[in-house]
């Protein structure tokens, strides 16, 4: 679909600035076990290559590290990076963070054991390239590890939420279609011999009620702080009802706090 992306250098950089936007570290925390939880069942052991592609904050390369692996972050954000380098310091722990595109990733062929994303490279605007360059830096015999949003998930809703007000860039595929199976299977046949899938729930905690989720995600969420920057105020008010409407439908917190459970897909590729 890369053909129909009118100027992919201008997308880019309006992606690069919606995620160094607002602070996704402040969004980041609120999965942090969830993020641990992924990890813990792909069994990493000390001393294997791990890549985390568009890494944020580093919820995925931090338990990594942990664990003993050589760990390496990539991201499109340097503020993000910024944040993941003084986290893994605070930690006394020793990951490196680059700046780099998922779609051309700068590391040679066959570099890394297991290559992870958790609610990243799916953002990536051309999906083929995104899995050729996943598949292209993992070596033979490696996994491919990949948490990704399903569209009748929570958080699938929210985006259709959003991009019913704010439409997407033309072109541009749907990122929640790395959350059905047979697309993601349809993207990483090439390179890989292997592909278990498992359904799986992350929880958002929050001590305060949904309106000031809504708000939360505004101030903090590059995503959804350009969303309503883009809309005038009749719109920015449709949009906050929308949001805080969901976010109140799904609560399962008590006594003015929130806590939703959003599904993922679950993608563990083997590289032949």
């Amino acid at each position: 679909m890369s053909e129909t992306i009118p100027d992919i250098g201008t997308l880019k950089a309006r992606l690069q600035a919606t995620w160094a936007a607002g602070n996704f570290g402040e969004i980041a925390k609120s999965y942090e076990d969830g993020a641990a939880e992924f990890i813990d069942r792909l069994r990493v052991t000390p001393g294997l290559r791990v890549l985390d592609v568009a890494c944020g904050t580093g919820n995925l390369a931090l338990p990594c590290a942990r664990a003993g692996a050589c760990v390496t972050g990539v991201d499109i954000a340097p503020n993000l990076l910024e944040q993941g380098r003084n986290r893994a310091k605070t930690e006394g722990l020793s990951i490196k963070f680059d700046e780099g595109d998922v779609e051309n990733l700068p590391y040679p062929d066959n570099t890394f054991d297991l290559v992870v994303t958790m609610f990243g490279a799916m953002f990536a605007p051309r999906p083929e390239k995104t899995a050729a360059e996943l598949v292209r830096v993992c070596r033979p015999g490696g996994r491919i590890a990949m948490a990704n949003w399903t569209p009748s998930g929570f958080i699938g809703q929210i985006f259709k939420a959003t991009t019913s007000r704010v439409p997407p860039p033309p072109g541009m595929p749907s990122p929640l279609l790395w959350g059905d199976e047979t697309k993601v299977r349809e993207r990483l046949q090439n390179g890989t011999s292997e592909i278990v899938f498992a359904r799986r729930f992350i929880s958002f905690r929050f001590p305060f009620a949904p309106p000031e989720v809504v708000e939360f995600w505004r101030q903090f969420y590059g995503p959804t702080q350009r969303a309503f920057a883009a809309l005038d105020a009749d719109g920015q008010a449709a949009f906050r009802k929308d949001l805080e409407g969901l976010w109140a439908a799904h609560n399962k917190g008590d006594r003015g706090s929130t806590l939703v459970e959003s599904e993922y897909l679950e993608v563990v590729a083997l590289r032949t």
